[in-house]
């Protein structure tokens, strides 16, 4: 079982919401590449409401995630894109199935 996880709501910009939707789509092959990323969702929470929630078994496999290239894509297109910066939670997995 996945011990730790990440919880990004993101909030786009009026206008913005194709374009973040389509930037989430985008990333799925890079996160793929993380051998440590074990599960990865972009969500859709409602109009303007999008969120990353991904899941790990370590905190080396979480970090590595975070210094990689879906983290660098989205800091670099957040002001673009959302309305508020990322905010990101690092969340300890206590039961799934």
């Amino acid at each position: 079982m996945a011990k730790l996880a990440l919880y990004v709501p993101l909030k786009a910009k009026p206008g913005k919401e194709s374009e973040v939707a389509a930037f989430l789509k985008s990333a799925l092959p890079l996160v793929e590449a993380e051998a440590g990323t074990l599960t990865w969702y972009a969500i859709e929470e409602g109009p303007g409401q999008f969120a990353i929630f991904d899941t790990f078994d370590s905190e080396a496999d979480r970090q590595a995630h975070l210094d990689g290239q879906v983290a660098a894509a989205l800091m670099a297109k957040a002001s673009d894109l959302f309305s508020e910066p990322p905010k990101i939670h690092k969340l300890s997995l206590l039961a799934a199935k």
